[in-house]
């Protein structure tokens, strides 16, 4: 599920797209383009995107009639996705979504809050002082929300839930029997951005955090909505106390991850895994089912499933332990 609620002000033609981008129009079949999404969720009449060679085998079964990609790479899209090759892929997809979505790309003040006193049909949910409630947002029954908390504009939150004291939420779905502690951000848009000495230009983010079932999340811990994809934590996982999750990464359900952990953008987790205390985690890597993390272990490279590692870069924990006896 993505973009529940940033609205989509496509179609683009395929003229308005290329002169967007700078490209010339000669050789390109002229159709509406409906949407710009990721490799795996593009389907036809969608334009996608291609920047490294990590994720070939993904670009080769993609639907997409359209990429935003290199000279290098435009060979490994099928015969059905015709690429547009350009010099700066990221900088050309960021300016192709905001043209879909242009409430996406920044975070403002949210003026739709009201007190939740104001609001009618909350019989079954208990809540604190000073709390305020934006547009689009449900919330289940049998749920408790802390003192000074804002669920700002497009939150669900599902039965039996506790949301802390000082949290601000927005963009998030979240399932039932799900507990956040206090002083959380949740759902704000992550560290995407191109440097630039005039002016930084911020990447739109599109996508939501899916918090599922029977998950906790400790006190002062910031989870990003996703960039093209959604962060997603996974059921019945438990997140310590001052833990960042980055955009678009996706933890399997069962997994347990101690305080101060750092997951950067765009890692997907497998379920079930440990992960010690001030472990960090770079981005764009694969992490296998039933691995364990030693505290403050540094990984940067894929860890393939059952695995226990430890240490910076974290390797092999025997291999580590051999090596610093």
């Amino acid at each position: 599920m993505l973009n529940p609620f940033f609205k989509n002000y496509g179609p683009f033609n395929t003229i308005k797209i290329l002169e967007l981008l700078d490209v010339n129009l000669d050789g390109f079949p002229i159709q509406e383009i409906n949407n710009i999404s990721d490799l795996n969720t593009a389907t036809v009449n969608d334009i996608t995107f291609l920047h490294s060679k990590k994720y070939i085998e993904i670009a080769k079964l993609t639907k997409a009639s359209l990429c935003i990609t290199t000279n290098s790479l435009k060979s490994h899209l099928p015969n059905t996705c015709t690429p547009i090759v350009v010099e700066n892929v990221l900088i050309s997809t960021s300016q192709v979504t905001a043209k879909f979505y242009p409430t996406s790309v920044n975070d403002d003040l949210d003026d739709t809050v009201i007190d939740i006193n104001e609001i009618e049909n909350l019989n079954t949910v208990k809540f604190g002082k000073n709390i305020l409630i934006g547009k689009n947002v449900s919330i289940g029954s049998n749920c408790l929300i802390g003192h000074n908390t804002i669920i700002e504009k497009n939150v669900s939150i599902g039965n039996n839930c506790s949301i802390g004291s000082n949290t601000i939420i927005r963009n998030t779905l979240i399932d039932n029997n799900v507990k956040i502690l206090d002083n959380c951000t949740i759902g704000k848009h992550g560290f995407g951005f191109f440097p630039n000495n005039k002016k930084n230009l911020r990447y739109p983010h599109i996508g939501i955090v899916r918090i599922e079932d029977n998950c906790e999340i400790g006190c002062g811990s910031t989870i990003d909505r996703g960039s093209m994809s959604n962060t997603v934590i996974g059921k019945n996982t438990f997140l310590d106390n001052q833990i960042h999750i980055a955009h678009n990464v996706k933890i399997g359900e069962n997994s347990i991850i101690a305080g101060q952990v750092g997951i950067a953008g765009s890692s997907i987790l497998g379920k079930n895994l440990k992960i010690g205390g001030q472990a960090g985690i770079s981005g764009h890597l694969k992490i296998g089912d039933n691995v364990e993390i030693a505290g403050g272990s540094g990984v940067i490279k894929d860890i393939s499933d059952n695995s226990k590692v430890m240490g910076y870069p974290a390797k092999n924990i025997r291999q580590f332990l051999k090596d610093n006896k």
